[in-house]
């Protein structure tokens, strides 16, 4: 049995909160089913239990970096205000408090417990819940342009949900009002900006934090040198990305785990060794004694507090590296203990050294091991970098797809998990950006303003994407979403406007970042659909171009020649532009559109679909490309094999004569003698120097046109794309043109070719100028 189905399968409990409850007698089917396959397959199981220990063990390297290295600067940030320690313990305990909670009720109760079930087939972070929204409730403006996803079985296997009131209001609504649509989506885009902005300063934040410890023992030396180390630092993690996820999370993944035995051994020693009775302080009574005693000093603090769930949001954006099981388990057993017994060992120390506010965490440090994890600390902050990195990566890939940022190279680092890939402009981008950051604040405190600010509102947005999610997706009583919204909302809104106080104090950083970020999105996102309401409004009719030839002359040459546009029925304006001044084309032509669904991935077997345009005699068709999200797109040689093979496909189908046609993807080392052209037979292997597949046609008595398609593979094949300009027409406003004129033509210019990022073969390449007025 193959692993990816045993993973499949044993994902299906997963989801049980939700999806399958335990009253739902089909859900006991599914349980027995996969017991049974348990039974039979015990090797299979054992690789599963194997596989998801292993997937935890690398998310330590990945995920939990940023939320593990926070204790390094919370307090520090909490007392960088107006809150100061008074002769009681009552600041000391009420910041544990609110430490402790704020980690059990955000990273522990709603993204563990529920909105890691709100994975978008094994994906996560805001596009994944937006996705859902799309594609099960219909809320998308993604989608409008694309071919629809309904038909994609993999989506749609799930129990049929019948309609709540709260559903069906919600649904009449966004349908009535359509600009409640737009809103929607700007907000998952502000999210998505928020979530880069994490990129950039998560490494300045933690990896300064550490460096920082040097001046405990150094007190003389100048902060420039610190700065200088954190950025030679910050330079050789981002030069380590290129190995891929799965190479650094091995290789971060000891320094994580190490790190957290740490600040966990020193906690327990410093909570026993100098205040015992901090435990206390899990009492919820002290959050209410906290604020009663600081009042608005107290509120103000909490922009310090909240970082520390800092990478928080990480668990779920990164949740297509790994396994929803994987990250609980890491989580649950791990991570959020050896947190709690850190900070608990903090507060003991503070609670008897009131003047090391500042300095607190590297002071708790016994003498005798404070250099051993002084170094554990600095690289543990290069993994509290990675978890956020890696879920930039993942965003900006979710983004590019959904043709809501501009083309960039997208490297898919592994094999096994189709969710860990690399983007090289990305991430040279960002490191720049960080030690920008890093030369420009230099203070954490400032960064930490920054930072808060960023964080809390990535929350508060997957917090209203969640609550349509139970609703609308899942069908829930709007008493529970209400409630979820209730609870954690509420928190995060509290922790919101204290950071949002701070705006002039470094929190102005991530609003102009994201602001700059969401109209580069969106003007990007309406450029691209103005262009593609541009080629379907001008495409062509089919009787007009044949009665052109007529009038032209048009030769037919041999060969395949793919037509890529937007168009997928008709034929694009820029065909019948060349067809005009160069009355000559392919004898077999398909048009190709390449479409990205809201989905994540679409099956191969469902990747191509193939229509005939006009008489059979002319030989057209079009192809219409369906990818998900997180599709990896194939190199070129096997997308024109299996283009082909679909081709091919098609026309057997076609044949009313009874005709056989079968189609073979086989290995050139497994071909043998008896495979000889006979009379009533013939093959044509087509291969490759780059490639050990060969593509084989086999048939007997084919039709003309399968001998056509044969012929027409051996002359050779060509790529015709346009290259075109978009500018606004002469009656638009001025702040349209500006949009589509200047910022889009410039992201155009400077961002991938299209033929680079479909892997369209140079030499192949015809391109077409035309320029559209929109």
């Amino acid at each position: 049995m193959p692993f990816s189905s045993i993973f499949l399968e044993f994902r299906v409990p997963i989801h049980f909160p939700f999806e399958y409850p335990f009253w739902n007698l089909s859900f006991l089917g599914k349980i027995k089913k996969i017991k049974k396959d348990t039974l039979l397959y015990g090797s299979g199981s054992r690789k599963f239990y194997k596989a998801t220990l292993c997937l935890a063990y690398q998310s330590f390297g990945v995920v939990y970096g940023d939320l593990s290295s926070s204790p390094l600067y919370v307090y520090k940030s909490t007392f960088s205000g107006r809150l100061r320690l008074h002769e009681e313990d009552d600041e000391i305990l009420g910041v544990l408090s609110l430490v402790f909670w704020t980690l059990t009720l955000i990273p522990l109760c709603k993204y563990i417990i529920f909105v890691l079930g709100a994975d978008d087939n094994g994906e996560g972070g805001t596009f994944a819940l937006y996705s859902l929204l799309c594609r099960r409730a219909k809320l998308g403006l993604l989608s409008a342009s694309d071919a629809s996803d309904d038909d994609i079985s993999a989506y749609n296997s799930g129990l049929p949900r019948k309609e709540t009131v709260a559903s069906s209001i919600l649904k009449e609504f966004f349908d009535k009002y359509h600009s409640s649509r737009l809103v929607l989506l700007l907000l998952v885009l502000l999210g998505t900006s928020m979530v880069i902005g994490d990129g950039i300063l998560t490494p300045s934040m933690s990896v300064l934090s550490a460096v920082n410890g040097i001046r405990i023992k150094a007190p003389s030396l100048h902060e420039n040198y610190t700065v200088f180390i954190a950025g030679v630092i910050l330079v050789g993690l981002f030069a380590l990305q290129h190995f891929g996820t799965r190479s650094v999370g091995f290789l971060f993944a000891p320094i994580l785990l190490a790190w957290l035995f740490c600040i966990s051994v020193i906690g327990v020693y410093n909570t026993i060794y100098w205040n015992p009775h901090v435990v206390s302080a899990l009492s919820p009574y002290y959050v209410y004694n906290f604020f009663k005693k600081a009042g608005k000093d107290g509120w103000s603090s909490l922009g310090g507090i909240v970082l520390c769930i800092t990478g928080a949001e990480a668990m779920f954006a990164d949740l297509g590296h790994f396994s929803q099981l994987s990250i609980r388990i890491a989580f649950t057993v791990i991570v959020y203990p050896c947190l709690v017994l850190a900070y608990m060992g903090e507060a003991a120390y503070l609670s008897k050294h009131k003047e090391d506010l500042q300095k607190s965490f590297y002071k708790a440090i016994p003498e005798v091991v404070f250099w051993p994890v002084f170094i554990i600390a600095t690289l543990a902050t290069m993994v509290g970098s990675q978890a956020i990195i890696s879920g930039t990566f993942s965003v900006i890939s979710q983004c590019r797809a959904l043709k809501c940022f501009p083309r960039v190279k997208v490297v898919h680092t592994s094999n096994h998990i189709h969710g860990q890939i690399y983007i090289p402009e990305v991430n040279w981008i960002l490191m720049v950006l960080c030690l920008a950051v890093l030369v420009g604040y230099r203070d954490t405190d400032t960064i930490g303003n920054a930072y808060g600010l960023a964080v809390i509102t990535v929350m508060l947005v997957t917090t209203c994407l969640m609550f349509l999610v139970i609703v609308m997706v899942w069908k829930r009583n709007i008493l529970g979403a209400l409630a979820f919204v209730i609870v954690f909302g509420s928190v995060e809104l509290f922790y919101f406007s204290a950071c949002l106080a701070k705006v002039h104090k470094g929190g102005w950083f991530p609003l102009v970042l994201s602001l700059i970020l969401l109209s580069t999105m969106c003007i990007w996102h309406y450029g691209t659909l103005k262009k593609q309401a541009y080629e379907l409004n001008n495409r062509v009719c089919l009787d007009m171009l044949l009665s052109m030839g007529t009038n032209l002359g048009i030769n037919r040459v041999p060969g395949i020649g793919l037509i890529y546009s937007n168009v997928a029925t008709g034929v694009p304006p820029m065909f019948a532009h060349f067809v005009t001044n160069f009355p000559a084309f392919h004898r077999i032509l398909v048009f190709v559109t390449v479409q990205s669904l809201t989905v994540p991935k679409v099956p191969a077997n469902q990747r191509f679909v193939i229509s005939r345009i006009g008489p059979t005699e002319f030989r057209l068709f079009q192809c219409v490309v369906r990818y998900g999200y997180k599709d990896q797109r194939n190199d070129t040689h096997d997308f024109e094999n299996h283009l082909i093979e679909t081709v091919a496909e098609f026309l057997r189908n076609g044949n009313n004569d009874g005709e056989a046609f079968r189609w073979e993807t086989t290995n050139q080392q497994q071909s043998s003698p008896s495979d000889d052209v006979t009379a009533s037979s013939f093959e044509n292997v087509v291969s490759s120097e780059s490639s050990k597949k060969t593509v084989r046609f086999r048939g007997v008595g084919c039709s003309k046109e399968l001998e056509d398609l044969r012929e027409a593979r051996e002359s050779g094949l060509a790529y015709m794309m346009g290259s075109t300009c978009v500018l606004a027409c002469d009656t638009s406003s001025y702040l349209k043109k500006f949009a589509i004129n200047i910022v889009y033509g410039f992201l155009r210019q400077n961002c991938r070719h299209p033929a680079i990022a479909l892997g369209v073969p140079h030499t192949s390449l015809i391109e077409v100028g035309m320029v559209y007025r929109v």
